[in-house]
């Protein structure tokens, strides 16, 4: 399981971090899109992708050994007369992704280049990619050596800061700053020499997949691009919503499930059966959404039949949740789940019922039933003790597929009820490029998954003697 759930994570990520766009960009596409303005804006968002380590390749990281030809490039994209807009703006992305790696080539640049247009970029994206990011930045109680190592990285970008120059500036200004950026690189110039080891280092392990198993493996799942706040918390508050939805719809699923195969195998093509499986062909194939809408339009309080204005719109609970006695809280959440419940057991319980009715046909015709019968023995007892634990190895197997299913499907329930859970949570999530609650999810989609395959596995040797694990 864990190699499995690693490479999952592995396949989510570089799904998660390869789609078009970039989080936190639509605000800075007026100002990347004109050059050098909105520089505090800029600013900002350089310090947000460094919380989130946005600023990190993916997967490998061989920055180290970027040259000083893939700078300049970039900076006659941005600096450029004739460039446009959609270059200006690859090249500053260029340049953001580049960050401390492009500071020996910037400082060059700007030494050296005849064009000052490209030289006042260049210094411009030093002052951005030479800031020094500070260590565990949400971390509310670091200890002492990480305020006293923040402190130190305050003051330096504070000094940084400082060395600029406006665009109207006299040259003598211009040079000036100049100077002193000289003067820093050579006092701090060891910061890009990269032995081997750190080569390698940075290679597999400054990158934005490492850095988040890193954390992965101290159960913290980072932080979320929207609200700021760890994604472990809001996951664990969301879960109580989702979970009670999918467990509760899939225990309604096989008790109603089992029960009709049962019965559609035992008295096989009889006019029951048939209508039984005509009904629930045609459950399986309406979809959640379409069953939801019609719901909510006939049987909730905004019905436009009086008389079926039996169930709330949506919501967990009413409003005056807090006012109630405990029988009555439990009675009001559970009259709120009834018609969310419906639409996630009825395609389960239908698919679930037809592979019961097959597997235990497939059981009747054995050879141990047929003895079974020869010796006497009911037929009740024939069927239930010892055709139906063989016949439950079909549906046991499809438990694996049904945890995520459910919650795959909860997305869609809880949009349309407007419960508070994890589905909700993933498509506001998806909206908003919020990647750490995205992974949040779908690794706890992987767990489901495992964790379905493993009970499948172990309830095998519950229901047939023949199996047995050692």
């Amino acid at each position: 399981m864990i190699p499995t759930f690693f490479g999952i994570s592995l396949v989510i990520f570089l799904v998660l971090n390869l789609a078009p766009g970039r989080p936190g960009l639509t605000k800075l596409a007026s100002d990347l899109a004109s050059s050098i303005r909105g520089e505090k804006s800029q600013e900002s968002y350089q310090i947000f992708r460094e919380q989130f380590n946005l600023d990190k390749p993916i997967l490998f990281n061989a920055l180290f050994a970027l040259n000083e030809q893939a700078v300049l490039k970039a900076l006659r994209d941005v600096a450029g007369a004739d460039s446009t807009n959609a270059q200006r703006i690859r090249g500053h992305q260029r340049l953001e992704d580049y960050g401390q790696y492009a500071i020996p080539h910037l400082i060059h640049i700007m030494q050296t280049e005849q064009d000052s247009k490209r030289r006042d970029v260049a210094a411009y994206f030093l002052r951005l990619n030479a800031r020094r990011r500070l260590i565990k930045p949400f971390d509310k109680n670091p200890d002492e050596a990480a305020r006293a190592k923040n402190r130190e990285i305050d003051a330096e970008n504070a000094q940084l800061r400082q060395m600029r120059y406006a665009l109207e500036d006299p040259e003598e200004k211009k040079q000036l700053v100049i100077a002193q950026w000289s003067q820093w690189y050579e006092a701090h110039q060891d910061r890009w020499q990269y032995s081997r080891p750190d080569r390698l280092r940075i290679f597999f392990f400054q990158t934005r997949f490492a850095t988040y198993w890193a954390n992965l493996l101290k159960m913290d799942f980072g932080v979320s691009l929207v609200t700021r706040e760890p994604v472990i918390r809001t996951l664990l508050c969301k879960m109580k919503y989702s979970l009670s939805l999918s467990i509760t719809s899939i225990l309604l699923a096989y008790l109603i499930s089992i029960p009709i195969g049962i019965y559609s195998a035992v008295d096989k093509d009889s006019l029951l059966d048939r209508s039984l499986t005509v009904v629930l062909f045609m459950l399986y194939s309406l979809p959640s959404f379409f069953v939801a809408t019609l719901l909510l339009y006939y049987f909730s309080v905004g019905s436009d039949y009086p008389s079926l204005r039996w169930f709330p719109i949506g919501g967990w609970r009413s409003s005056n949740y807090m006012a109630m006695t405990a029988v009555e809280q439990i009675k009001d959440v559970a009259w709120h789940l009834v018609l969310p419940l419906v639409c996630l057991t009825y395609a389960s319980f239908a698919a679930l019922s037809r592979y019961m009715r097959t597997g235990l046909l497939d059981v009747i015709r054995a050879d141990f039933i047929r003895t079974a019968r020869a010796k006497g023995l009911p037929e009740w007892k024939v069927i239930w003790k010892h055709a139906v634990r063989n016949g439950l190895l079909p549906i046991l197997t499809l438990l694996a597929g049904i945890l995520p299913a459910v919650l795959g499907g909860s997305i869609i329930v809880e949009v349309i009820f407007g419960i508070p859970g994890m589905g909700l949570w993933f498509y506001d999530s998806i909206g908003q490029r919020d990647y750490n609650a995205i992974m949040a999810i779908e690794l706890l989609s992987t767990i489901l998954v495992l964790v379905g395959i493993l009970l499948s596995d172990l309830s095998y040797a519950l229901v047939d003697p023949r199996i047995t694990y050692k």
